[in-house]
């Protein structure tokens, strides 16, 4: 069964949804249904298996500012 959800978002929000639906071509009852479910699904981290220690350490080279490229030709001098 399925009922009518009134929502009261910002203007700018709801234009932002819009352009995003027309883009994916998924109407936006449909967008707020898929995140919707979302709410119940456990972390990726239970999902993946990842250790709350790794878990932790996820996007931490992004803090630093150092970039991906950098990170690399470090592993390569480090290890060849």
């Amino acid at each position: 069964m399925q009922t009518k959800l009134t929502l009261r978002l910002a203007d700018e929000l709801i234009r932002k949804a819009k352009r995003f639906s027309k883009k994916t071509g998924k109407s936006v009852s449909m967008i707020v249904a898929e995140y919707f479910e979302k709410l119940d699904a456990p972390p990726p981290e239970e999902i993946e298996g990842i250790t709350p220690k790794v878990a932790a350490l996820r996007g931490i080279l992004k803090r630093t500012g150092a970039e991906e490229v950098e990170y690399y030709r470090h592993l390569e001098e480090k290890h060849l």
